[in-house]
């Protein structure tokens, strides 16, 4: 206590506690149901990379919403909502899921706010996105075309427009000009592509701005203030550890990092004042697009389609992409791949998701290490050659052949769920503290709370 304090009789406020959520898989894992859920703890939610390639799928009282961009705390209405300086933001997507979520009646241009240093999604960005994916043919790495890769690309490249830049129109077109002489260069010369518009582009971006102003703030600073005052933070990634640029199954990954300490990075806000890491896990894997996936179910004579199990996986789970539809590969949980996402991020305690999915099945098995070379390894090796040639080791469980759903106590679940899930925490070495069975904010089973563990 200062002396300041000490001497008007003050009491000290209490800074407050934050919470970092990230997916440990590669994405897909249900971390909207559990941001939402959290927010009844918190003031704030924060979302500090990615772009609206990404979507969180949240079922609250039977009602389905997708959200892209927007943090999934904008459900609640006593939440702010921050998009930080590592997201990169597409203003016409930005909008057009404001106008959504408006349209159903929830406030959100008084509770958003954006990063001044976000970086901007221009239309050349998915312009190339898409021209360079059309170039690879069969090679794809599976983007979604959104222009969020090139966005990214000319952040590390020290041209990128940012949000800020938008408000000096003078500034905003010499840097866009130098910008579209590079890139549609490589466009029409490179990529037999068609070249982008200047004046359309400049009026597009331009005719942005006055609408955005209200929501550009300081958001590093903000968000300072906020948790000096005892305001609990939670912080929100989009993807999944696997697919972080950096650690994931490089090249088939995002263009972003997704671990858990991005969020200081991606937001503005000290590592210091990350307090809780909270990985999101699904009771069995998802992977969407191309890149290797060592326990994924596949039909052994025909590798490129989903045996019965994963296709049962699949369509009991509804296991097809919230924003692009895309149908997603299913496979067993991979204990020995989540010890590496525990480990990168420090993760404190983990979520599983999705254990109603497993309901049906007369076993479950769990992948716990792998052979590679002739070696047994019980962590996912770095880098994808390596990954590609893991032959998973399975421990199998007798399945409990009874609904969970809806269930929302630990002592109330199957026996054999119990013991499934026990394992699953002793081979990955972090209690689990939540339990999702089912998609609605009641369909939890509570162990350990974030916002309240020591």
């Amino acid at each position: 206590m200062s002396d300041s304090v000490a001497q008007s009789g003050q009491t000290a406020v209490q800074p407050g506690r934050n919470v970092v959520v990230v997916g440990t898989q590669w994405g897909d894992e249900g971390k909207g149901k559990i941001v939402d859920w959290l927010t009844d703890h918190t003031q704030g939610v924060v979302r500090f990379q990615g772009g609206h390639n990404a979507g969180h799928t949240l079922i609250i009282g039977g009602k389905k919403t997708i959200l892209r961009m927007i943090p999934s705390g904008i459900m609640r209405n006593d939440v702010t909502c921050y998009i930080g300086n590592g997201v990169v933001l597409s203003p016409q997507a930005l909008f057009k899921e404001i106008d959504e979520l408006e349209d159903a009646g929830i406030d959100v241009l008084n509770r958003l706010f954006i990063s001044e240093s976000a970086t901007l999604i221009v239309p050349y960005h998915t312009a190339i996105d898409q021209a360079r994916e059309a170039r690879r043919g069969s090679g794809k790495i599976g983007t979604t075309g959104r222009g969020i890769g090139p966005a990214y690309e000319d952040k590390v490249g020290r041209r990128a427009q940012r949000v800020q830049d938008l408000f000096d129109a003078k500034t905003f077109a010499a840097q866009l000009f130098e910008n579209l002489d590079f890139h549609n260069f490589v466009l029409t010369r490179y990529l037999g592509a068609q070249a982008v518009d200047f004046h359309k582009t400049l009026d597009t971006m331009l005719s942005y701005a006055d609408r955005l102003a209200p929501m550009v703030i300081d958001v590093s600073r903000r968000l300072y203030a906020e948790n000096s005052a005892g305001h609990n933070l939670l912080f929100e990634g989009a993807q999944g550890t696997l697919l972080d640029i950096d650690h994931g199954t490089y090249p088939f990954v995002t263009s972003s990092n997704c671990v858990a300490g991005a969020a200081a990075a991606g937001s503005g806000i000290g590592p210091q004042k990350l307090h809780y890491i909270l990985g999101i896990t699904k009771s069995y894997c998802t992977r969407v697009g191309a890149g290797p996936f060592p326990s994924e179910l596949y039909d052994t004579d025909n590798p490129k389609h989903q045996d019965q199990i994963g296709l049962t996986l699949a369509n009991v789970g509804k296991e097809f992409g919230s924003v692009t539809g895309r149908p997603r590969r299913t496979g067993w949980l991979d204990v020995a791949a989540l010890k590496r996402s525990i480990q990168i991020n420090g993760v404190t305690g983990l979520c599983i998701t999705k254990l109603d999915v497993l309901d049906s099945l007369e076993e479950v098995r769990l992948c716990t290490g792998y052979k590679v070379d002739g070696l047994d390894i019980d962590i996912l090796p770095n880098g994808t050659t390596k990954v590609s040639r893991c032959k998973p080791l399975y421990e199998t469980f007798p399945g409990w052949r009874e609904s969970t759903v809806g269930i929302n106590s630990w002592d109330a679940l199957p026996t054999n769920a119990r013991a499934y899930l026990m394992r699953v925490q002793q081979v990955a070495g972090v209690p689990i503290d939540i339990v999702s069975t089912g998609p609605d904010r009641g369909e939890t089973i509570l162990i350990r709370h974030p916002f309240k563990s020591t």
